[in-house]
């Protein structure tokens, strides 16, 4: 055996755990990690949330040269740090036994992830001597921080709490925010398209107030930051935990349930324009949070993939229609506990 093939055995294989909420632009950043990633083989654990596995298909449908199915390995049975015993663990040692082991791993967690649960897993036996976390990466939507999604006053969120001990104040977003910009090695603040140049002080400093020391932003619109800048941090989390504070350190859950989930299955749209139209509708008055997937046009040879966050609404045809594939259009819908699914999938079908 030669020295840079026992070199390659034994090293411990990097893995990037990228991190954001719901519609920050993970997956964008991702499909440019991969055109920039200058012949690094790759492969990919998706947590998607939700029943369809969109991001699974626009990372197989991205043109990545010797792309498998094995590379792109999907956990859709709940959120990742509550499955990482049934799922996560598993999987990776699975792509850790491969013949052809990947030269780097990415972790695509769902928006409802805590990074830490994650990044303890790689400190089990049947990963801590194979592979290590190269850095955690956490995806910030800079519009939505301009807009005051995660910006509550913690001293009127005080008073509201003494004025009405039977209130639960504690926004469930925010703390998700809070858990993944305190983890990170690195923060994109994302979506810089659509933020005005004087809204960026309050962005910082919101940011910066959960930052560890000397962990760098940068800003990207649509994820435009290369392999080069996102990989080989070398951060080793799994030894680094203590600095990396949480919420749940106290070992309680985080609670899901102030999040619903469906998927709607419809047929073929006769006019893409109408449709999205009576989905920004819908998006608004149910005050809907993402909705993913991808319709059938009729007339068009291609799927036009879809993603929306709250009114901003994403489309483009992303490949052919194969000769398998059923044309039809799937969506899933995210929002708050209490979505009303009947509600919303008789809307989008009139």
């Amino acid at each position: 055996m030669s020295n840079e093939s026992f070199q390659h055995q034994t090293r411990k294989i990097p893995a990037t755990v990228i991190t954001g909420f719901l519609g920050s632009g993970k997956t964008s950043l991702i499909q440019h990690l991969i055109a920039t990633a200058n012949g690094k083989r790759l492969a990919f654990v998706i947590n998607e949330f939700g029943d369809l596995g969109v991001d699974r298909e626009l990372l197989l449908g991205c043109g990545m040269e010797d792309c498998t199915d094995e590379d792109v390995v999907e956990l859709a049975n709940g959120c990742i740090c509550c499955t990482v015993a049934d799922d996560f663990l598993p999987t990776m040692t699975a792509l850790l036994d491969r013949a052809d082991p990947p030269d780097h791993i990415i972790i695509e967690t769902s928006g409802l992830a805590l990074p830490k649960p994650l990044i303890k897993a790689f400190a089990w036996p049947e990963v801590r001597t194979r592979s290590t976390v190269d850095g955690v990466i956490a995806v910030v939507d800079a519009s939505a921080v301009a807009a005051g999604r995660f910006a509550t006053d913690p001293a009127a969120v005080q008073a509201q709490r003494e004025a009405d001990d039977s209130l639960d104040h504690e926004s469930p977003l925010e703390e998700l925010f809070e858990e993944q910009v305190q983890c990170a090695d690195m923060v994109i603040l994302n979506k810089t398209d659509c933020v005005n140049e004087a809204e960026w002080d309050g962005i910082d400093a919101m940011v910066a107030e959960h930052l560890r020391p000397a962990v760098k932003t940068l800003r990207a619109s649509h994820g435009q930051i290369d392999a080069s800048v996102l990989l080989g941090l070398g951060m080793e989390a799994e030894d680094d935990l203590d600095s990396r504070p949480s919420h749940h350190d106290d070992g309680h859950e985080h609670d899901h349930e102030d999040f619903d989930s469906f998927v709607i299955d419809l047929g073929e749209t006769g006019d893409a324009d109408t449709f999205l139209t009576r989905l920004e509708t819908v998006i608004r008055d149910h005050d809907i949070l993402r909705v993913k997937g991808f319709l059938a046009v009729e007339g068009k040879n291609m799927r036009l993939a879809v993603q929306a966050v709250g009114g901003r609404i994403q489309r483009y045809f992303d490949r052919d229609w194969r000769g398998d594939d059923v044309r039809s259009s799937r969506l899933v819908v995210i929002g708050h506990h209490g979505l009303d699914e009947t509600a919303i999938s008789t809307a989008l079908r009139d």
